[in-house]
Order: C-alpha cells, then sequence, then structure tokens
C-alpha cells in the first residue's frame, strides 16, 4: 500500500523540516500549520493565469552541479509538453540566487536546498537585505551530499586542518557557502579569518585544484557531480573526501533540523572503496505564493505525467516519485500542488 501524507503534514514548517532526515511522514499537527489565508494558502495564488504564449524561468545553479542539468531537463520537458510554452533554465549562483530571483519575478520556479529555502521565507541569515520570500514547494526532488574534498599533499584530512589554507566555500550566492562557514563554525574556526577563503563555484574549485591553487573546496551537490568527477579522474591528482558527519550534531543543535547524517556511497567516485561519512541536506523544487493555483498544478502535473522521462535527465532525478516528493520540505506546499497529490492519491 502506498504511503500517504496528510495535507495538514505538509503544510508544517518546523515539523516538516524533522523529516529531512528521514523522508517519512510528518506527524499531522504542529505549530507551523496553515490556515486558509495563511502561507502556500489559496487565498495567496491570486496571480492570473497568463495569456498567449507562457514563458518560464527556472533557476538553476552553476554548470558544474546538479541543479543546472536538473533543472535545464526539466525546462526541456515542461516546454515540450506544455502547450504553447517557453521555458528557460538559468545558470545561476544557487540556491540563494534563485531564492531571490523568485521574489524579485525574474525566476518562476526555483532550486534550492531545503535550509536556504527556510530562510529565505523566514527572511534570515543571508536574506536579512530582501525580507521574507513568500516561496512554496511544488516538489521535493532529492538529497545532495555536502562534498569537503581536499588535495592529499595538502595534509587536510580534517576541517580543522584548514587553518591558513586556501579553502573555496562555495559561490556567493550558493546555500553551500553557508553550509561551509557553519561546518567550518563547528570545527571551530571562523570562516572569514582563519582560512584564506575563496568563493568559487564548484567548476572554479575543480579547475583551482587541478592546477594548485587550492587546498580545498566544499560543495553541494547530488550524486555524482560531473565537476568532481572530472577532479578524481584527472591524472596524477589525489584527492580526499573529508568525514563532514562529526559537525552534524553541532550544526543541527545552533541551526535546526536541517541537515542530517548521510554517507557518500563507496563507488560514486573513483577511489571511494568504502563509503565516507557525511552530511546531507534535501532539495526542493519552489514557486512563488502568488503562482496562479492551476498554473502550478499544471507544473507539476506535467512533470509526473512525464515522470519517466524526468528521471532520465540526471541520475538524481531517477529517485523522484509520488511519494517522495511529498515530503521532507522546510516549506509548506502550493495549494496547486496539494491538488495534484491528494488526485493522485500521494496525500489525503
Amino acid at each position: 500500500m502506498k504511503k500517504q501524507v496528510s495535507s495538514i503534514a505538509l503544510l508544517s514548517v518546523m515539523t516538516v523540516m524533522a523529516a529531512c532526515a528521514a523522508p517519512t511522514a510528518a506527524p499531522s499537527s504542529g505549530s507551523g500549520s496553515s490556515t486558509a489565508s495563511g502561507a502556500c494558502s489559496p487565498a495567496k495564488a491570486t496571480k492570473p493565469m497568463p495569456s498567449g504564449t507562457l514563458r518560464l524561468v527556472i533557476g538553476t545553479g552553476g554548470t558544474g552541479g546538479v541543479f543546472y542539468p536538473y533543472g535545464s531537463g526539466l525546462a526541456r520537458i515542461l516546454q515540450e509538453k506544455m502547450p504553447n510554452t517557453q521555458v528557460t533554465g538559468e545558470v545561476t549562483g544557487g540556491s540563494v540566487d534563485n531564492m531571490k530571483l523568485l521574489k524579485k519575478g525574474d525566476a518562476d520556479i526555483a532550486m534550492s536546498t531545503v535550509d536556504s529555502a527556510y530562510e529565505a521565507a523566514e527572511g534570515i541569515s543571508v536574506y536579512k537585505d530582501v525580507g521574507k520570500i513568500p516561496a512554496c514547494t511544488i516538489a521535493t526532488l532529492y538529497t545532495s551530499f555536502v562534498h569537503i574534498v581536499s588535495l592529499e599533499e595538502s595534509g587536510i584530512a580534517k576541517v580543522e586542518d584548514m587553518k591558513g589554507k586556501r579553502i573555496s566555500v562555495g559561490s556567493a550566492g550558493s546555500s553551500t557557502e553557508v553550509a561551509a562557514d557553519r561546518v567550518l563554525e563547528a570545527a571551530g574556526l571562523d570562516g572569514k579569518k582563519d582560512i584564506k577563503r575563496e568563493a568559487l563555484s564548484v567548476a572554479e574549485s575543480v579547475n583551482a585544484m587541478k592546477d594548485k591553487k587550492l587546498d580545498a573546496f566544499f560543495w553541494i551537490g547530488g550524486l555524482p557531480t560531473a565537476a568532481v568527477t572530472d577532479l578524481v579522474n584527472t591524472p596524477g591528482l589525489k584527492v580526499k573526501f573529508i568525514d563532514g558527519a562529526q559537525y552534524v550534531d553541532k550544526i543541527v543543535a545552533k541551526y535546526g533540523p536541517l541537515y542530517s547524517k548521510f554517507a557518500l556511497p563507496k563507488g560514486i567516485y573513483k577511489g571511494i572503496d568504502q563509503d565516507v561519512p557525511g552530511m546531507g541536506i534535501g532539495n526542493v523544487l519552489l514557486v512563488n505564493e502568488d503562482m496562479n493555483e492551476q498554473l502550478a498544478y499544471n507544473i507539476i502535473k506535467t512533470i509526473f505525467d512525464n515522470l519517466p522521462e524526468v528521471q532520465k535527465v540526471h541520475a538524481e532525478a531517477k529517485g523522484l516519485s509520488l511519494q517522495s516528493a511529498v515530503v521532507g520540505s522546510s516549506l509548506p506546499y502550493h495549494p496547486g500542488a496539494i491538488k495534484f497529490y491528494k488526485e493522485k492519491g500521494a496525500i489525503k
């Protein structure tokens, strides 16, 4: 029997955040539950349905990561399957950029990690300058691995060893940067003072590592990430994947259950002969809460009506299902998405 999740559970913020560590049904009550006029309610989904050619932009990420091929694949499928529709997968700095683009109306759909999405909705951390962003989930996509990669010759065997070293914390405008600073903090380091800080995309980090201009880098991405695969396949270069699981408890104690212990499976990358303990974080597909309810419904329906094709766009898309899409988000679901999932029996 397929697992069902109540629509109330979908609308709970903090209780659903707790589900990020394990994709199970959230409790059917919680202080974060919406009302009929609250966040992500039908009363907020008031934007008129566009007339004429429908043009949609999906905020993805850098070309070396997973958001870009996944998001671009969704863009292609939506354009092909939705009549009179043009969809673009836009290269961005990642989650933070995407959330800000969503608020400005420069993106219609955004890909984000669950921690960045929650902070955007609350208008905290890196979103203090823009305020609360009224975003709603339409699907939980997959869980990313927080890569912490060092050159073996750098002598960095744990995060504490990064002091004084050349470290990339991820591109500006990415959730990688936020997570990197939290991992460094958990290891007793100040990410602004204790390292020679670089803000590079995963592709730029890999190139710098190849040129021996970088000692280590952080990257939040699905498995496998193409740029990291390229790095480990570089002749004459030895890299180490650092255990990130040891820092999870400290981070969760301070910032909440947005992260979980999540192992890098052996064989994902060349030279990984045993699982590497690490940190995981969920990824979600979001729209603005004012998106027309029927449009949000049409978008998610098109994705699942063409699920076999969607699952081919990237290895991380293979795990997408009706059941996985409705759990693990840090934000309430859009009413158009709830309508679709109820019709399919994924929620009650």
